[in-house]
C-alpha cells in the first residue's frame, strides 16, 4: 500500500513508520523536522500549526491511506490534535484522498466538545474501576487535551472520509505483541495500557478493516 504517517517521529509515529516500511508498503513521512527521522524515508517537512500548503496536499495525494499520529509534546501544545486534523483534512480533501486512521485516547464520552455541551457520566463498555477511578483521574490531569482529541474525532466524523479513530490507553514502551483487545465503536471493560508498538499495528492493520471504517475503536493489552 500507499501510506503516508503523519508525525512520523512521535513514540506511536516511529513505530508506525518501523512497521510499515517492514512490511513492505510504500511510505512518506510527514513530519516538521525530517533531521528527527530514524530511518531513510521519503519525508515532508510540514508544520500543522501553519495553514494548509502544497507541500501537505502533495504527501497525502494518491495515498491509499493516511495513518495519522498528531499529538502534543507537552502542555504547550495543547490543541495541536484538533488544529493539526482539521489542517489533514482540509488538504485530503483537496488531494482527493479518502482512507485515515488516527491515533486517539480512551474516555473521550466522558468530556466536553464542540458537540458534546454534556458529556456521559460514564463511557460506554468501561468498566466500574474505568469509570469510576481510572477515567476522573485522567480527566483530572488531561482533561484540556482529551477535550481536544474529542473535538478532533468529531472533525473526522463530519469530514465525509473514511475514517477511524484508534483510542488507545495509557501507552507504554512494550513490545510488539499483537496480543490485545479490540472493541469497535465502545470501549473495554479493562483498558488500561497498550504498548506503542501494538497501538502502531492496530492502527494498520485497521486500514483495511471494514469493521473500522467510519468509527472509533479501543485497544487495549
Amino acid at each position: 500500500m500507499k501510506l503516508t504517517v503523519v508525525a512520523a517521529t512521535g513514540g506511536v509515529g516511529r513505530a508506525v513508520l518501523a512497521q510499515a516500511l517492514a512490511a513492505g508498503h510504500d511510505v512518506t513521512a510527514v513530519v516538521r523536522d525530517p533531521s528527527r527521522l530514524d530511518r531513510a524515508v521519503r519525508s515532508v517537512a510540514v508544520d500543522l500549526t501553519e495553514p494548509v500548503a502544497e507541500p501537505l496536499i502533495a504527501a497525502v495525494a494518491g495515498a491509499d491511506a493516511v495513518v495519522s499520529c498528531i499529538g502534543p509534546r507537552g502542555k504547550a501544545e495543547t490543541g495541536i490534535v484538533s488544529a493539526g486534523t482539521a489542517r489533514l483534512i482540509a488538504a485530503m480533501q483537496a488531494a482527493g484522498s479518502r482512507r485515515i486512521v488516527a491515533i486517539a485516547g480512551i474516555g473521550l464520552s466522558t468530556v466536553r466538545s464542540p458537540n458534546r455541551a454534556r458529556p456521559l457520566r460514564r463511557e460506554p463498555g468501561a468498566g466500574a474501576v474505568m469509570n469510576l477511578v481510572t477515567l476522573p483521574l485522567v480527566r483530572a490531569v488531561l482533561g484540556q487535551h482529551m477535550s481536544d482529541v474529542a473535538a478532533a474525532e468529531e472533525q473526522l466524523a463530519a469530514s465525509g472520509l473514511d475514517w477511524t479513530s484508534v483510542r488507545a490507553p495509557y501507552l507504554s514502551d512494550g513490545p510488539l505483541t499483537g496480543a490485545y483487545q479490540v472493541a469497535y465503536g465502545t470501549s473495554l471493560p479493562r483498558a488500561f495500557r497498550l504498548s506503542r508498538a501494538d497501538a502502531a499495528h492496530c492502527m494498520l492493520r485497521s486500514v483495511t478493516d471494514p469493521r473500522a471504517s467510519r468509527t472509533h475503536l479501543t485497544a487495549a493489552n
